[in-house]
């Protein structure tokens, strides 16, 4: 099976590609780096033509809001025009849990405009919801510093491994469209703010973690439970205290 992935040089795409041609699968990674360009069209019916997939873990090189929102809707909107064109039979996008209750955030108000697309494209489609990924402890800690602190709600999440992530995307991409949502997610529950603590604290990062109930996550205030998924969300099984020793920060 030919399955092409969009943004297939990342963190997510480049486990994918290689979980994908393990399995025998003809797996061709996408991006501006190999001449496939889903903002300008570039690429996209070369790359595509005798494709039976299509998978989009790309992400918006900037998060500000009319950057993140222009550049969802118009990858989504290009890519999905060139698989009606070159006939490919399922669009999978990996999208994250919790998204539809996050639209105070302008990076998750792109992210429901993408998926608003998908459903409407009359495409066959699955989306892939994740939690938020283990690999994701320092960005989110740098969105969330103030100073030398880092202030963060104690809102539950369960956390995941890219490589488990990477795993999902691609048992759904060879499956049959769901023509609608999975979630996936970790073994095991935290607070936000014990997560990033632990995490930098592994990592040797000096930074304080302050729990605060109002801090804003990405743009948005959160709930108890606005991150978690639901009771039929699909769960991994690596746990981050295992994770951790095999993951050290990138040397200073």
């Amino acid at each position: 099976m030919k399955i092409v992935v969009i943004g297939g040089t990342g963190l997510i795409g480049s486990k994918l590609v290689r979980k994908l041609a393990e399995h025998g699968h003809e797996a061709v990674p996408a991006s501006p780096n190999s001449g496939v360009n889903t903002l300008t069209g570039e690429g996209l019916d070369e790359v595509l033509a005798g494709a039976q997939v299509v998978v989009d873990v790309s992400n918006s090189p900037s998060f500000a809001d009319d950057a993140v929102m222009d550049f969802f809707r118009t990858s989504t909107g290009n890519l999905l025009a060139a698989e009606e064109k070159a006939g490919v039979g399922h669009h999978v996008a990996l999208s994250v849990v919790g998204t539809e209750r996050l639209a105070e955030s302008g990076y998750f108000r792109a992210k429901i405009a993408q998926e608003q697309l998908i459903r409407d494209s009359g495409r066959p489609y699955s989306i892939v919801h994740a939690t938020q990924f283990f690999e994701f402890v320092r960005s989110i800690a740098q969105a969330a510093t103030v100073g030398d602190a880092v202030r963060l709600s104690d809102a539950l999440i369960q956390p995941i491994a890219g490589e488990d992530v990477a795993a999902a995307v691609g048992r759904t991409a060879v499956g049959a469209p769901l023509n609608g949502v999975v979630e996936v997610a970790g073994p095991e529950q935290f607070g936000l703010d014990e997560l990033i603590r632990t995490g930098l604290a592994f990592q040797g990062d000096p930074r304080e973690v302050v729990t605060d109930p109002d801090a804003r996550y990405f743009g948005a205030l959160l709930e108890k439970d606005t991150l978690l998924p639901g009771p039929d969300a699909q769960l991994s099984t690596t746990r981050f205290e295992e994770w951790l020793p095999l993951n050290p920060p990138p040397a200073r």
